[in-house]
């Protein structure tokens, strides 16, 4: 799942946090060979001295543990020191036990491998939030915001990125471009004001030389580029992909500046370069960090529709969830009796099929009679090449079948030499497919489906065209949520509600390095300025750009207030007017969209927020498991966890939505808000609730003056009535007759 830090410098705590949760449920592997560990001495003080004094007496810790005949290893993969304390370095399972055991070492963990998660987007955001009015209403909007966007590097050269109408880089930037042997200092300029590239070694790796070379900031798999342009991208007219979704391409703050931090490569992501990039980016002075990694679930970064495979479920992390535009693509099939059948999705192949090919379905080209349902699916080993060679193949895509993804299906018929394939999949009218595979190709609902099985078995000659692919725009319903964004509870706690927010993350067109090539997620050797990808890595960063102005209006709001804002103004209805759907059709729970999908116009006048202070993120850590001195070490000396500590009690953290993972009768859950509208108004409290949950709030009333301007109120919820058990979800709106503040409720009655 995707995922959006916005830093504040009262909380450098975040840099450290990721990965010291990641660490409870990443035990040391038990393997005597060398593997990247990462080692955390405490928190970083004023006092902390020269760093070189630093890296030679970790160095000193080193060569305690590493024996003489492995010196090769004697060297540090990066040091952290800005936010924190400590080191990664190469060790076995043996030698991190003995350093664990040093005085000066509070932990020490295993790193790990992340995953990379990857225009209308914003034309649509705009219709229904009026967010470009906005723009001419608040027109000295600071263009100094800086994003540092934590990815796979940067492709300085597209023209989302050039520095037309910048002014001088602002004097709190602290940051460096480095160079590398295909980038230099120059390019870098007054919107990529910064670049960094780190040690990207593979946790896993057995390459444990320090003469590894760590490379360049340039993007070697376009991911980096997409995501940034999303963000921040300058508007670039004409942009499209291979002629499809062509217009004027923007970011959602173009007037921001960014800084790329490289820590991904084609080989992967590493969580200790990961960890020190953060670092790097407090450092420098960014004001929000745009992250669109994850840890890998079911070998698959966006997991859904499954429930539990969202990761990001740390309160001061933001987690979006990927919705759909009002634009898809249209690939038409026609039957060799002239009926055409609407199709969606697109591929990379330029013309289509320009003539007609014998249509076969896959349950009739069988390699033997026990491989009938495999064949259906076009799972690899199931089809007879000879029934299906030269032939457009008719694929079921059953969910869930001995989990074969589709790239597989796309690989069988590929080596079957079949002409294209046609997918049947009963969510396909909702959201568009991008299959980059030399294969062309269609996806059908089931009922259209049926229209082309009852042609094929009209005539023993059945044959069919799919026409090249052709925009489709002002689709209704949008938003919905994508089948590949991972779905709450979450999986590490479900105290916290997650994902917080949808945002645009299916089809969205952004930059992309017009590199010549093959490897994965290039275009088929098409060099392209722009490309088209699905994801929750898409969704981030359109809450990073938008963040990014909202901080330009807002610059004295911390970022647990723009969450706020942007959380409790969240919209719960399509551009049909209807509920927000899956693309199952059924209702968007809370789990799949969070509390709804983001309106950014809405954000700017939220009227109440509700503020998640440092003592709240403390806190969690406490109920989460941390003992005292753990979280003494990350932050606050003096700060002691409450005796009472367990996980229950995260609901209670002030957050703008509310989780009860286990409720058995009854409960109260506190939330306190601060009125950022008006100095003098009256709210009152609305509540959406099931039928067989009692929800009560008290007060139900808020007067608020200059003078009174935060308060607290409680919301009972009482499940002894409730007929079924499990979750139940509503909400309580706060209106004052112009604002409303929809504070969203997951309670799970067991």
């Amino acid at each position: 799942m995707a995922l959006l830090f916005q830093q504040h410098n009262l909380f450098f705590l975040i840099t450290l946090l990721s990965l010291l949760i990641l660490s409870l449920v990443l035990p040391i592997a038990a393997n005597p060979s060398a593997k990247s560990y990462i080692v955390y001495m405490g928190r970083s003080t004023k006092e902390q001295g020269d760093i070189e004094a630093a890296k030679l007496s970790h160095l000193t810790l080193l060569s305690s543990v590493i024996p003489s005949e492995a010196n090769e290893r004697l060297f540090l993969k990066h040091v952290y020191h800005h936010s924190f304390k400590g080191f990664s370095a190469m060790l076995t399972e043996n030698e991190a036990s003995l350093l664990s055991e040093s005085d000066e070492i509070l932990s020490i963990f295993p790193d790990t491998e992340l995953d990379l998660q990857t225009t209308r987007s914003w034309d649509f955001l705009e219709s229904s939030s009026g967010m470009a009015r906005n723009e001419r209403l608040y027109p000295n909007g600071s263009n100094d915001i800086i994003i540092g966007v934590i990815d796979s590097g940067i492709w300085p050269e597209s023209p989302s990125f050039n520095d037309v109408g910048f002014s001088e880089v602002p004097s709190r930037w602290k940051g460096t471009c480095m160079e590398g042997n295909d980038f230099k200092k120059s390019d870098c300029n007054r919107k990529l004001i910064g670049a960094r590239c780190y040690d990207l070694t593979m946790p896993g790796s057995n390459n444990t030389s320090k003469s590894k070379q760590a490379g360049s900031p340039r993007d070697e798999t376009g991911h980096g580029t997409h995501v940034a342009s999303i963000a921040v991208g300058n508007p670039v007219p004409n942009a499209n992909y291979q002629g499809l979704a062509r217009g004027l391409a923007k970011g959602g703050f173009p007037s921001s500046r960014f800084a790329s931090y490289k820590v991904c490569s084609v080989e992967g992501c590493s969580g200790s370069a990961f960890l020190k990039a953060i670092s790097d980016a407090v450092e420098d002075g960014v004001d929000i960090i745009s992250i669109s990694l994850g840890l890998p679930v079911q070998a698959n970064r966006d997991a859904g529709p499954i429930p539990y495979t969202v990761v990001n479920t740390a309160p001061w992390i933001f987690t979006i969830a990927a919705s759909t535009i009002d634009r898809t693509f249209s690939p038409d099939i026609v039957l060799g009796n002239k009926k055409v059948i609407h199709g969606v999705g697109f591929n990379v192949t330029e013309d289509g099929l320009t003539k007609a090919y014998p249509l076969a379905s896959g349950s009739d080209s069988a390699i033997n009679s026990s491989s009938v349902k495999a064949a259906r699916n076009s799972a690899p080993g199931s089809l007879d090449f000879d029934k299906v060679k030269g032939k457009i193949i008719l694929c079921m895509d059953d969910k869930g079948f001995q989990n074969i993804t589709r790239d597989s299906k796309i690989g069988t018929a590929l080596l079957s030499d079949a002409k294209g394939i046609i997918f049947v999949d009963k969510a396909t009218q909702y959201s568009s497919v991008l299959m980059e595979a030399e294969l062309t190709f269609s996806q059908v609902d089931n009922s259209a489906a049926a229209q082309i099985l009852n042609y094929m078995k009209s005539t023993k000659n059945a044959t069919a065209t799919i026409l090249p692919p052709v925009d489709i725009l002002k689709l209704k319903p949008a938003p919905i949520i994508g089948d590949l964004s991972s779905r709450g509870p979450g999986n590490l706690t479900e105290g916290i509600l997650k994902p917080d927010l949808a945002a645009p993350g299916i089809d969205i067109l952004a930059a992309w390095p017009p590199i010549d090539d093959n490897t994965e997620g290039f275009t088929m050797g098409k060099p392209t300025e722009f490309a088209i990808k699905s994801g929750t890595s898409m969704a981030c960063p359109h809450v990073s750009g938008a963040s990014a102005y909202m901080k330009s209006v807002r610059p004295k709001w911390t970022p647990s207030m723009i969450r706020s804002a942007f959380m409790t103004t969240a919209t719960i209805t399509s551009n049909a007017g209807r509920p927000i759907m899956t693309e199952t059709d059924a209702f968007a729970s809370p789990h799949e969209m969070g509390v709804g999908q983001m309106n950014p116009n809405s954000a700017l006048h939220p009227g109440l927020i509700y503020e998640t202070n440092t003592a709240d993120y403390l806190k969690y850590l406490c109920y989460f498991g941390y003992q005292t001195k753990q979280v003494r070490s990350l932050f606050d000396p003096k700060f002691t966890c409450p005796a009472d500590s367990s996980e229950d009690l995260i609901s209670d953290i002030n957050y703008p939505s509310i989780s009860i993972a286990k409720l058995q009768g009854a409960r109260t859950i506190t939330r306190t808000v601060t009125n950022v509208g008006n100095k003098n108004s009256t709210y009152y409290a609305k509540v959406d609730s099931p039928d067989d949950l009692v929800v009560r709030v008290s007060p139900s009333k808020f007067v608020f003056s200059e003078n009174y301007r935060k308060t607290s109120f409680e919301v009972s919820f009482d499940g002894k009535g409730a007929t079924t058990k499990g979750y139940k979800f509503g909400s309580v709106t706060w209106s004052d007759g112009r604002h409303l503040v929809r504070l969203v409720f997951a309670v799970n009655v067991i």
